[in-house]
């Protein structure tokens, strides 16, 4: 059983909580004047390869000209698998009728590889996937990146469709606010397959308890865990929840009314006020709650270093009782691992949200856009990138990121779409490029339910009307880019830091007043006053 889903969701899991750095944005005079120069050459379509491309229709080829395109992206989170090679990457390049030079990259430290060139500003490839969704446009105030709305215009033929329907919002926070568009979207699910709690059921079957409704029956479920021997070998070696730090903000966020989410901390109320959660009250409950579960070893005490390895390897060894992760794994890496598992009775199982401290029950969607991909201002065949770019993000595109190739990974029968041997065979599918991360794919449900066994189906339908959206992505204008540049990173670093303090104890929650009280004096204030005005503007386009 495959894994395929995990490719995109690793990739958001990576992205930083907040973005923006000043001094990432700082740019030579000369070459943002260039770089710019170029940009308003490449939205008019003078590039050198444009008057020699065959007319498009939104299906390959995209150009009857030998182009060679370069094009920077991540590489497969598998790390026996090169996107380059992948057989469902080379097919989609080959019906495109360029020919790509990939500069594939590992996901795990993409972003710290491609801020260097693109804080450079010079010499990039013709197609760039950015690191993060750029909120602050300081790629595009750099001049970095050209605008693509007249390519969009004349030759957009599959990314309008994916604009008129179901994505509208997404072109909208898109859309820079002088109506400037400048990157084409890779989509992930917003509300299906989300992170979740997941229990294993042998253990609560053990106790006799049913699946925890409220927080204090979920803290109790924990320290039964911790005491009862569940796996039955004599010791208390029972690690009652596994969970990576970077999951903790969407597990424990929502049972205390707060966004604390891995891309923003910023949140809207019912009434449309913007808070920060880090000046809330219940924040503080927040951490106290998780310093207990770290003080009473209910929370795994090596949880600042968990990997995702480590959580099924506990699952393998049945020494762990709950963990949070994408809905995805509870049967593709979870359940899987324990030897007696046959597919139709779930052994770790997603629940619906339990009711927190505020009575809320809900857990955390995201955003459709879960990266972005810019044509270089310099690219002498932006118009062909374009092209390129609009047929990856093609239903015929999709169809092969989603099931593979035809006779290979998946047969048609009775005009249902069927995975084959090969395509039920995780390895194999991960190599040729199933969900390939380096390309503008659209996840789909459809896809995840021709994979995932009944129970796990009908798992996710259960979960997903209580997933709410996130705060939006939302372009900020250049005197609110200035501000946050200055303060969003200094901000972000010490309130992580901190907040590992808190929950490990090496920080008295004593001083949480005057953690709050240095908060202010970072500008907090001022960034929630901007934070408002983005959300207004918003609210607004959105009606």
């Amino acid at each position: 059983m495959k894994k395929l889903l995990v490719l995109t969701l690793c990739f958001i899991l990576c992205t930083s909580i907040f973005t923006g750095c000043g001094s990432d944005t700082a740019q030579n005079t000369d070459t943002a004047a260039s770089a710019t120069t170029a940009a308003a050459n490449t939205s008019t379509g003078t590039s050198d390869a444009a008057a020699a491309t065959a007319s498009y229709n939104g299906s390959g080829p995209v150009t009857d000209q030998p182009v060679t395109l370069t094009f920077l992206a991540n590489n497969s989170y598998y790390t026996d698998a090169d996107l380059s090679q992948a057989s469902i990457v080379k097919e989609l390049v080959k019906r495109s009728g360029v020919t790509i030079e990939w500069q594939l990259l590992p996901p795990a430290n993409y972003k710290d590889a491609v801020a260097p060139r693109l804080a450079a500003g010079n010499d990039l490839p013709d197609i760039v996937q950015l690191p993060d969704m750029d909120p602050t446009m300081k790629y595009i105030n750099g001049g970095l990146f050209a605008p693509i709305n007249d390519l969009y215009d004349k030759y957009g033929v599959n990314l309008k469709k994916v604009y008129s329907g179901e994505y509208a919002e997404l072109k909208a926070s898109l859309t820079t606010p002088d109506g400037k568009m400048y990157y084409v979207p890779q989509i992930g699910l917003g509300r299906n397959y989300q992170p979740c709690y997941m229990i294993n059921m042998r253990w609560l079957d053990k106790l006799g308890l049913k699946e925890p409704a409220t927080i204090d029956e979920f803290t109790e479920m924990l320290r039964a865990f911790k005491t009862k021997d569940l796996n039955g070998n004599g010791k208390e070696d029972e690690i009652p929840l596994s969970i990576e730090k970077a999951m903790i903000p969407q597990a424990f966020g929502p049972l205390f009314g707060i966004n604390t989410s891995a891309t923003d901390r910023f949140y809207a109320d019912k009434d449309g006020k913007v808070h920060l959660s880090y000046l809330e009250p219940a924040y503080k409950e927040y951490v106290t709650y998780l310093h207990m579960l770290y003080k009473e070893k209910l929370l795994d005490q090596d949880f600042a270093t968990t990997t995702r390895d480590q959580e099924i390897s506990r699952f393998a060894t049945d020494t762990t009782g709950v963990t949070f992760s994408y809905s995805w794994h509870m049967s593709q890496s979870f359940s899987n691992q324990f030897k007696d598992y046959d597919g139709k009775t779930p052994i770790v199982k997603g629940i619906v949200p339990f009711k927190g401290a505020t009575g809320d029950q809900y857990y955390q969607g995201r955003n459709p856009g879960t990266g972005i991909f810019g044509i270089s201002a310099n690219s002498k065949n932006a118009e062909v990138a374009f092209k390129f770019l609009d047929f990856a993000i093609s239903d015929e595109a999709q169809l092969l990121y989603n099931w593979g190739i035809e006779g290979d990974t998946y047969t048609v029968e009775n005009g249902k779409t069927v995975y084959t041997e090969n395509g039920k065979n995780n390895d194999y599918i991960q190599k040729a490029g199933i969900d390939p991360v380096n390309l503008p794919l659209i996840q789909s449900t459809a896809m995840a339910e021709g994979i995932l066994p009944a129970w796990h189906v009908e798992v996710d339908n259960q979960i997903t009307p209580y997933v709410r959206s996130p705060w939006p992505q939302i372009y900020s204008l250049a005197e609110e880019a200035s501000i946050e540049n200055q303060y969003l990173t200094d901000i972000t670093t010490y309130c992580d830091e901190m907040e590992l303090k808190f929950i490990l104890g090496t920080e008295s929650l004593d001083n949480f007043d005057k953690y709050q009280e240095t908060l202010k004096g970072m500008h907090a204030e001022e960034l929630i006053k901007i934070r408002q005005a983005q959300y207004d503007r918003f609210a607004a386009s959105s009606k």
